[in-house]
Protein backbone atom coordinates (compact mmCIF):
# COMPACT_ATOMS: atom_id res chain seq x y z
CA UNK A 1 0.00 0.00 0.00
CA UNK A 2 1.22 3.40 -1.05
CA UNK A 3 1.81 5.36 2.09
CA UNK A 4 1.55 9.48 1.67
CA UNK A 5 4.37 11.77 2.47
CA UNK A 6 3.99 15.04 4.22
CA UNK A 7 6.36 17.70 4.49
CA UNK A 8 6.53 16.58 8.41
CA UNK A 9 8.69 13.72 7.09
CA UNK A 10 11.77 16.36 6.41
CA UNK A 11 12.80 16.35 10.01
CA UNK A 12 11.97 12.63 10.99
CA UNK A 13 14.45 9.99 12.24
CA UNK A 14 16.63 9.84 9.18
CA UNK A 15 17.31 6.05 10.17
CA UNK A 16 13.46 5.38 9.00
CA UNK A 17 13.55 5.30 5.26
CA UNK A 18 11.22 6.64 2.74
CA UNK A 19 9.46 4.62 0.10
CA UNK A 20 11.80 3.98 -2.63
CA UNK A 21 9.32 5.04 -5.20
CA UNK A 22 8.64 8.40 -3.96
CA UNK A 23 10.39 11.84 -5.16
CA UNK A 24 9.91 15.39 -4.13
CA UNK A 25 10.33 18.94 -5.22
CA UNK A 26 12.79 21.03 -3.49
CA UNK A 27 11.22 24.40 -2.72
CA UNK A 28 15.06 26.15 -3.42
CA UNK A 29 16.19 24.91 -6.93
CA UNK A 30 12.72 24.36 -8.88
CA UNK A 31 14.65 21.56 -10.13
CA UNK A 32 12.61 17.98 -10.22
CA UNK A 33 14.17 15.50 -8.16
CA UNK A 34 14.09 11.49 -9.90
CA UNK A 35 15.86 10.39 -6.80
CA UNK A 36 14.16 8.32 -3.76
CA UNK A 37 12.80 9.38 -0.92
CA UNK A 38 16.24 9.21 0.95
CA UNK A 39 17.57 11.30 -0.89
CA UNK A 40 15.53 13.93 -1.06
CA UNK A 41 15.71 13.59 3.21
CA UNK A 42 19.84 14.22 3.04
CA UNK A 43 19.14 16.81 0.39
CA UNK A 44 16.99 18.75 2.86
CA UNK A 45 19.14 18.52 5.97
CA UNK A 46 22.57 19.65 4.17
CA UNK A 47 20.46 22.66 3.39
CA UNK A 48 18.51 22.99 6.57
CA UNK A 49 22.20 23.00 8.40
CA UNK A 50 23.39 26.05 6.00
CA UNK A 51 20.89 27.51 6.72
CA UNK A 52 21.21 27.35 10.87
CA UNK A 53 24.56 28.47 10.41
CA UNK A 54 22.84 31.88 9.25
CA UNK A 55 21.07 32.05 12.11
CA UNK A 56 17.78 31.07 10.19
CA UNK A 57 14.68 30.40 12.40
CA UNK A 58 13.31 26.86 12.47
CA UNK A 59 9.77 28.73 11.77
CA UNK A 60 11.54 30.29 8.85
CA UNK A 61 12.35 26.95 7.45
CA UNK A 62 8.81 25.45 8.23
CA UNK A 63 7.80 27.94 6.15
CA UNK A 64 9.98 27.62 3.45
CA UNK A 65 9.23 23.89 2.98
CA UNK A 66 5.44 23.74 3.39
CA UNK A 67 4.70 26.78 0.65
CA UNK A 68 5.04 24.87 -1.87
CA UNK A 69 4.13 21.58 -0.29
CA UNK A 70 0.39 22.55 -0.44
CA UNK A 71 0.14 23.10 -3.85
CA UNK A 72 1.87 19.32 -4.34
CA UNK A 73 1.26 17.33 -1.58
CA UNK A 74 2.49 13.94 -3.00
CA UNK A 75 5.64 13.53 -4.96
CA UNK A 76 4.71 11.04 -8.07
CA UNK A 77 7.43 9.23 -10.00
CA UNK A 78 8.09 11.08 -13.08
CA UNK A 79 9.92 9.88 -15.95
CA UNK A 80 13.50 10.99 -17.52
CA UNK A 81 12.75 14.32 -19.19
CA UNK A 82 13.35 13.75 -23.00
CA UNK A 83 16.42 16.01 -25.06
CA UNK A 84 15.84 19.53 -26.62
CA UNK A 85 13.80 19.76 -30.02
CA UNK A 86 15.85 20.82 -32.96
CA UNK A 87 15.18 24.70 -33.54
CA UNK A 88 13.32 25.71 -36.35
CA UNK A 89 14.15 27.18 -39.43
CA UNK A 90 14.25 31.34 -38.69
CA UNK A 91 11.05 33.03 -39.79
CA UNK A 92 11.30 35.85 -43.18
CA UNK A 93 12.37 39.52 -42.93
CA UNK A 94 9.34 41.77 -41.92
CA UNK A 95 8.50 44.14 -44.58
CA UNK A 96 10.18 47.72 -44.38
CA UNK A 97 8.17 50.37 -42.21
CA UNK A 98 6.80 53.64 -43.90
CA UNK A 99 9.15 56.45 -44.21
CA UNK A 100 8.94 58.56 -40.67
CA UNK A 101 8.65 62.44 -40.63
CA UNK A 102 11.03 64.53 -40.88
CA UNK A 103 13.03 65.20 -37.18
CA UNK A 104 13.48 68.40 -35.68
CA UNK A 105 16.30 70.21 -36.42
CA UNK A 106 19.12 69.71 -33.89
CA UNK A 107 21.15 72.61 -31.75
CA UNK A 108 24.27 74.29 -32.67
CA UNK A 109 27.49 72.63 -32.49
CA UNK A 110 29.27 73.82 -29.23
CA UNK A 111 32.88 75.48 -29.63
CA UNK A 112 35.43 72.94 -29.38
CA UNK A 113 33.46 69.68 -30.24
CA UNK A 114 33.72 68.47 -33.07
CA UNK A 115 31.31 67.25 -35.30
CA UNK A 116 30.42 63.00 -36.50
CA UNK A 117 29.76 62.76 -39.85
CA UNK A 118 26.65 61.55 -41.18
CA UNK A 119 25.24 58.85 -43.41
CA UNK A 120 26.40 59.41 -46.88
CA UNK A 121 23.52 60.96 -49.27
CA UNK A 122 21.91 60.67 -52.35
CA UNK A 123 23.57 61.98 -55.85
CA UNK A 124 22.37 66.01 -56.24
CA UNK A 125 22.07 66.60 -60.05
CA UNK A 126 24.96 67.01 -62.07
CA UNK A 127 26.16 70.79 -62.08
CA UNK A 128 26.20 73.65 -65.02
CA UNK A 129 29.82 72.75 -67.30
CA UNK A 130 32.62 74.37 -65.44
CA UNK A 131 34.53 76.87 -67.80
CA UNK A 132 37.36 75.73 -70.11
CA UNK A 133 40.78 75.10 -68.78
CA UNK A 134 43.84 76.47 -69.58
CA UNK A 135 46.17 74.33 -72.61
CA UNK A 136 47.81 71.81 -71.52
CA UNK A 137 51.89 71.44 -72.88
CA UNK A 138 52.65 70.24 -77.23
CA UNK A 139 52.77 66.80 -77.03
CA UNK A 140 55.01 64.63 -78.72
CA UNK A 141 55.08 65.11 -82.59
CA UNK A 142 53.55 61.50 -83.89
CA UNK A 143 54.40 59.12 -86.85
CA UNK A 144 53.71 60.38 -90.46
CA UNK A 145 50.48 58.82 -91.81
CA UNK A 146 49.97 57.15 -95.11
CA UNK A 147 50.19 58.96 -98.05
CA UNK A 148 46.59 59.74 -99.39
CA UNK A 149 45.18 59.35 -102.75
CA UNK A 150 46.14 61.72 -105.58
CA UNK A 151 43.16 63.95 -106.26
CA UNK A 152 41.64 65.10 -109.22
CA UNK A 153 43.39 67.53 -111.91
CA UNK A 154 42.72 71.11 -111.07
CA UNK A 155 42.53 73.92 -113.30
CA UNK A 156 44.81 75.98 -115.05
CA UNK A 157 46.22 78.65 -113.22
CA UNK A 158 48.08 81.75 -114.56
CA UNK A 159 51.04 80.90 -112.31
CA UNK A 160 52.89 80.43 -116.13
CA UNK A 161 52.07 84.00 -117.27
CA UNK A 162 52.71 85.73 -113.84
CA UNK A 163 56.59 84.31 -113.81
CA UNK A 164 57.40 85.11 -117.02
CA UNK A 165 59.71 88.17 -117.62
CA UNK A 166 61.73 89.11 -120.59
CA UNK A 167 62.53 91.49 -123.32
CA UNK A 168 64.41 92.51 -126.36
CA UNK A 169 64.66 96.26 -127.59
CA UNK A 170 66.47 97.95 -130.28
CA UNK A 171 67.87 101.64 -130.69
CA UNK A 172 67.04 103.19 -134.32
CA UNK A 173 68.86 106.26 -134.70
CA UNK A 174 72.24 107.84 -135.92
CA UNK A 175 72.29 110.42 -132.72
CA UNK A 176 74.58 109.12 -130.34
CA UNK A 177 73.05 108.39 -126.76
CA UNK A 178 73.56 111.33 -123.58
CA UNK A 179 76.61 109.87 -121.54
CA UNK A 180 75.98 108.94 -118.31
CA UNK A 181 72.27 108.61 -119.06
CA UNK A 182 70.30 105.49 -119.21
CA UNK A 183 70.52 104.42 -122.95
CA UNK A 184 67.22 105.05 -124.21
CA UNK A 185 65.42 101.79 -126.65
CA UNK A 186 62.45 102.99 -128.31
CA UNK A 187 61.70 100.35 -130.71
CA UNK A 188 60.11 97.07 -128.98
CA UNK A 189 60.99 93.44 -130.16
CA UNK A 190 59.44 91.40 -127.05
CA UNK A 191 58.18 92.81 -123.79
CA UNK A 192 56.88 90.13 -121.47
CA UNK A 193 54.16 92.00 -119.29
CA UNK A 194 55.71 95.55 -120.10
CA UNK A 195 58.42 95.16 -117.34
CA UNK A 196 61.13 97.27 -119.92
CA UNK A 197 60.09 101.03 -119.93
CA UNK A 198 61.05 102.81 -123.58
CA UNK A 199 60.09 106.23 -121.90
CA UNK A 200 62.71 105.91 -119.21
CA UNK A 201 64.95 103.37 -120.75
CA UNK A 202 65.39 101.13 -117.98
CA UNK A 203 64.36 97.25 -116.45
CA UNK A 204 62.38 97.15 -113.56
CA UNK A 205 61.90 94.35 -111.61
CA UNK A 206 58.25 92.74 -110.97
CA UNK A 207 60.03 89.25 -109.99
CA UNK A 208 62.42 88.85 -107.31
CA UNK A 209 65.03 86.24 -109.46
CA UNK A 210 67.70 86.02 -111.09
CA UNK A 211 68.20 87.33 -114.70
CA UNK A 212 70.77 87.49 -117.53
CA UNK A 213 71.11 91.25 -119.57
CA UNK A 214 73.06 91.18 -122.41
CA UNK A 215 73.96 94.12 -125.30
CA UNK A 216 75.29 94.17 -129.02
CA UNK A 217 75.76 97.67 -130.18
CA UNK A 218 77.02 98.81 -133.85
CA UNK A 219 79.43 101.46 -133.33
CA UNK A 220 81.87 104.43 -135.69
CA UNK A 221 83.37 105.27 -132.80
CA UNK A 222 85.07 104.36 -129.93
CA UNK A 223 82.67 103.30 -127.29
CA UNK A 224 82.02 102.38 -123.58
CA UNK A 225 78.89 101.18 -121.98
CA UNK A 226 78.38 100.21 -118.69
CA UNK A 227 75.60 97.88 -116.87
CA UNK A 228 73.68 99.45 -114.07
CA UNK A 229 72.05 98.88 -111.23
CA UNK A 230 70.39 100.89 -109.14
CA UNK A 231 72.80 103.66 -109.75
CA UNK A 232 75.65 100.94 -109.23
CA UNK A 233 78.23 100.24 -111.89
CA UNK A 234 77.77 96.49 -112.19
CA UNK A 235 80.72 96.02 -115.62
CA UNK A 236 81.77 98.66 -118.41
CA UNK A 237 82.92 97.56 -121.57
CA UNK A 238 84.41 99.51 -124.44
CA UNK A 239 85.46 99.19 -128.12
CA UNK A 240 88.06 102.04 -129.40
CA UNK A 241 87.77 102.32 -133.28
CA UNK A 242 91.13 103.50 -135.16
CA UNK A 243 89.74 103.51 -138.40
CA UNK A 244 87.05 104.72 -140.10
CA UNK A 245 85.47 100.82 -139.86
CA UNK A 246 82.36 100.42 -137.78
CA UNK A 247 82.44 97.85 -134.85
CA UNK A 248 80.03 95.54 -133.09
CA UNK A 249 80.57 94.90 -129.67
CA UNK A 250 79.03 93.39 -127.18
CA UNK A 251 78.46 92.21 -122.75
CA UNK A 252 76.74 90.01 -120.83
CA UNK A 253 75.82 89.43 -117.32
CA UNK A 254 73.60 87.83 -114.63
CA UNK A 255 72.12 89.62 -112.40
CA UNK A 256 69.92 89.03 -108.89
CA UNK A 257 67.57 91.38 -108.33
CA UNK A 258 64.65 92.20 -105.60
CA UNK A 259 61.28 93.82 -106.82
CA UNK A 260 61.45 97.28 -108.08
CA UNK A 261 65.12 97.37 -108.48
CA UNK A 262 66.04 98.73 -112.01
CA UNK A 263 68.41 98.01 -114.64
CA UNK A 264 69.96 99.74 -117.22
CA UNK A 265 72.71 100.80 -119.96
CA UNK A 266 74.80 103.83 -119.95
CA UNK A 267 77.87 105.54 -121.56
CA UNK A 268 80.62 108.09 -120.51
CA UNK A 269 82.90 110.41 -122.87
CA UNK A 270 83.40 107.60 -125.46
CA UNK A 271 79.57 107.18 -126.89
CA UNK A 272 80.00 106.18 -130.44
CA UNK A 273 76.63 103.90 -130.37
CA UNK A 274 73.81 104.04 -133.55
CA UNK A 275 71.47 101.99 -134.79
CA UNK A 276 70.37 102.01 -138.38
CA UNK A 277 69.25 99.78 -141.49
CA UNK A 278 71.98 97.07 -141.34
CA UNK A 279 73.64 99.00 -137.95
CA UNK A 280 71.31 97.96 -134.98
CA UNK A 281 71.81 98.24 -131.72
CA UNK A 282 69.99 95.37 -129.08
CA UNK A 283 69.49 95.04 -125.49
CA UNK A 284 67.81 92.21 -123.60
CA UNK A 285 67.15 90.47 -120.62
CA UNK A 286 64.92 87.46 -118.96
CA UNK A 287 64.21 86.09 -115.93
CA UNK A 288 66.00 82.33 -115.42
CA UNK A 289 64.41 81.51 -112.07
CA UNK A 290 62.20 83.43 -109.44
CA UNK A 291 63.23 83.18 -105.63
Amino acid sequence: MRQKWSPTHLFRNPSVPHPKSETCILPFSRLYCLRTAWHCEKQVQSISAVMFTHHITTATLVAMVLLPAVAMENCPSAGTPGLPGIPGIPGRDGRDGEKGEKGEPGLPLKPGLVAQKGQKGEHGPPGPPGKIGRSGAKGVQGFPGLEGLMGDKGMVGVHKLELQSAFSVTRRTKAHPIPRSPVRFTNVITNLNNHYNVDTGKFVCHIPGTYYFVYHASSEASLCVSLVRDGQNLASFCDHVTSNLNQVSSGGLTVNLNKDQAVWLETNDHKGMIGVDGKQSVFSGFLLYPY
